[in-house]
C-alpha cells in the first residue's frame, strides 16, 4: 500500500468515460478532482465528489491560470499522480449531421481546439511541478476519428484529435527525462449517452467483436497507464476499439 493517498485530476467527469473512470479510480482509494464546465453532477456521485469539483469552462483559457491555481492548493502535498484530459466537444450541424471543412467557421475551430487540445497543453504545463513531484502520469484520450475519416465526427473534432496524438508524443518526449509518462487511448464506439444515431451498423460492418465497448473497459485502460504495471510505457496510444481501426 502507499503510504499517501494518490490523486487524480480528470476534466469532462460527468458521464460516460469520464463517469466510469472517476469510479475506478475512487473505487482504489485515489482522491479525485474533477473539472467541468457543468456543476458537480448528481448523476456521477462519488464520495467526497462535490468538494472536488472544479467548475470551468475550458473554451475559456483566459481563466485557466485561475483554474490551475485553485486545482494546486487542493493538492494536499503538492504531489498530482495522474491528469487525465477526458473533456472533449463535437460539434454537430442541423439534425446531428456531421460538420465538414465547408461547415465549419473559425468561431466553431477555435472552441474545439481550445477544449479538446490547448487546454490539454496548457494544464499540463500548468501542472508540470506536482507531476514532476509524484513522478505521475499523463493519459488524453484522443479518438479513432484522428485516425481516419469517420461518419459522425466532423473535421474540428477529428483533427484535434489527429493533434492531441501528436501533443501526446511530444509531452512524452519532453517529460520522459523527469520520469512523468504521457500516453494516450484512443477509443472507438463506446456504449455511452452521446452515440450517434447509424452507430448499429459501424457495429455490425466495422467492428470484429460486432459489439460496443463499454465506459469501464476505457477506464480500466486508463487506471493501468496510471500506475506501476504501465511503469515503462511512454508515448503510446492505445486502441480501445474492438479491432475497428484493423
Amino acid at each position: 500500500m502507499p503510504d499517501r493517498q494518490r490523486t487524480l485530476i480528470l476534466t469532462g467527469a460527468s458521464r460516460g468515460i469520464g463517469h466510469a473512470t472517476v469510479k475506478r479510480f475512487s473505487a482504489a482509494g485515489w482522491r479525485v478532482f474533477t473539472v467541468s464546465r457543468q456543476p458537480f453532477s448528481e448523476h456521477c456521485p462519488w464520495e467526497g465528489g462535490a468538494e472536488s469539483h472544479v467548475q470551468m469552462d475550458l473554451n475559456d483559457i483566459g481563466t485557466l491560470p485561475a483554474t490551475i491555481a485553485d486545482l494546486k492548493k487542493r493538492l494536499p502535498d503538492g504531489k498530482l499522480d495522474a491528469l487525465v484530459n477526458n473533456a472533449a466537444i463535437s460539434p454537430k450541424g442541423p439534425g446531428g449531421s456531421r460538420m465538414g471543412v465547408l461547415d465549419t467557421d473559425l468561431a466553431a475551430l477555435m472552441h474545439v481546439y481550445n477544449v479538446n487540445l490547448f487546454s490539454v497543453a496548457l494544464l499540463a504545463k500548468g501542472l508540470f511541478d506536482e507531476l514532476k513531484a509524484a513522478q505521475g502520469s499523463i493519459v488524453n484520450v484522443t479518438s479513432i476519428a484522428g485516425g481516419r475519416v469517420h461518419p459522425f465526427a466532423g473535421m474540428a473534432y477529428a483533427t484535434s484529435k489527429a493533434a492531441l496524438a501528436a501533443l501526446t508524443r511530444e509531452m512524452a518526449w519532453e517529460f520522459g527525462p523527469y520520469n512523468v509518462r504521457v500516453n494516450a487511448i484512443a477509443p472507438g464506439e463506446i456504449d455511452t449517452s452521446i452515440l450517434s444515431p447509424g452507430t448499429d451498423e459501424i457495429v455490425r460492418r466495422d467492428i470484429p467483436m460486432h459489439r460496443l465497448g463499454k465506459p469501464e473497459e476505457v477506464a480500466s485502460t486508463i487506471y493501468f497507464l496510471c500506475t506501476q504495471p504501465s511503469s515503462y510505457v511512454n508515448g503510446a496510444e492505445i486502441h480501445i476499439n474492438g479491432g475497428q481501426h484493423v
